[in-house]
């Protein structure tokens, strides 16, 4: 029950940031740390100043190293080690740590994953508390390669 409550605050002092970002831009800061993939046309992260905390909205993102290339082709486990170690490298030039995330939402391409998505997470999260999370079946990513995309949010305290 404690944490739906702090997620359905979380979202309030979303919906209330975002109305004051788009009066004031300097309390959304968008970033793309070097660590990762180079993006094409969009920000790897969005930076929300909350006050006491900042949110981080992460794009999803894709088994691409930091030079753009592929990282396990036709290996599910291994492109899901490569998404995780992504969503690290963005939430640590944030200044934040996977305890961090309060919520991921998972793209793959086939269910049948699942059990090792599960096992590769487990390595990366706080396992006794978990994020809010969403799992998607797709039947297609961007590319034909990819077979998963993970879209991630954390919230950092500012006074880290």
């Amino acid at each position: 029950m404690r944490k739906e409550i702090i997620l359905g605050i979380i979202a309030l002092l979303f919906v209330v940031s975002i109305a004051e970002a788009q009066s004031d831009k300097s309390s959304v800061q968008f970033m793309n740390p070097a660590e990762v993939a180079k993006p094409n046309g969009y920000s790897q992260a969005a930076v929300i100043d909350l006050g006491a905390n900042k949110m981080i909205i992460l794009s999803g993102q894709v088994p691409l190293n930091a030079k753009g290339d592929l990282v396990g082709k036709d290996n599910f486990e291994q492109q899901a080690e490569q998404v995780f170690t992504n969503i690290q490298k963005v939430i640590a030039a944030a200044g934040g740590k996977m305890s961090d995330l309060v919520k991921l939402s998972y793209f793959i391409r086939d269910t049948k994953n699942l059990k090792t998505l599960r096992a590769v997470r487990d390595q990366y999260i706080d396992i006794q508390h978990p994020p809010a999370s969403t799992l998607v079946q797709v039947s297609s990513l961007f590319r034909e390669d990819v077979l998963l995309e993970i879209e991630a949010t954390a919230v950092i305290p500012s006074h880290k």
